[in-house]
């Protein structure tokens, strides 16, 4: 009989608290607020959008979607978002269905992780 082995799958998320303390230094407190709940908005869209558009098989909405993610994860400051974005991009690009898989799974993992972190981050600084 083989051995089975259990992975974990939770991983720490990185984000640059420099970044988040940047934006609220250069909008203030309450704009900053706004435009970082506006973002989080648009990550989560983004999120469910690229999830939708790997099980439809459009590729191309795929990439589109992750370079997004990877955009908007840099100026929030999600550091971990941002990469796992640009690796989902680049194998939905490739047409790399095994790679694409293990990213995407991974990609939702830290997205909703980085979404929470960074929530309570903003929270915090409130």
């Amino acid at each position: 009989m083989a051995n089975l082995a259990v992975l974990a799958l939770d991983e720490a998320v990185r984000l640059d608290a420099g970044r988040v303390g940047e934006i609220v230094d250069e909008l203030g407190e309450l704009a900053a607020q706004n435009v970082m709940g506006i973002a989080l908005e648009q990550l989560a869209q983004a999120l469910a959008t690229a999830r939708g558009a790997a099980m439809a098989g459009d590729m191309a909405a795929l990439v589109a979607q992750a370079d997004l993610l990877s955009r908007l994860a840099w100026q929030m400051g999600l550091v971990s978002l941002a990469g796992v974005a640009v690796d989902v991009g680049a194998c939905a690009d490739r047409r790399d269905a095994t790679a694409l898989g293990a990213t995407l799974a991974r990609l939702m993992r830290v997205g909703n992780r980085s979404l929470t972190q960074i929530w309570d981050e903003a929270s915090i600084g409130s």
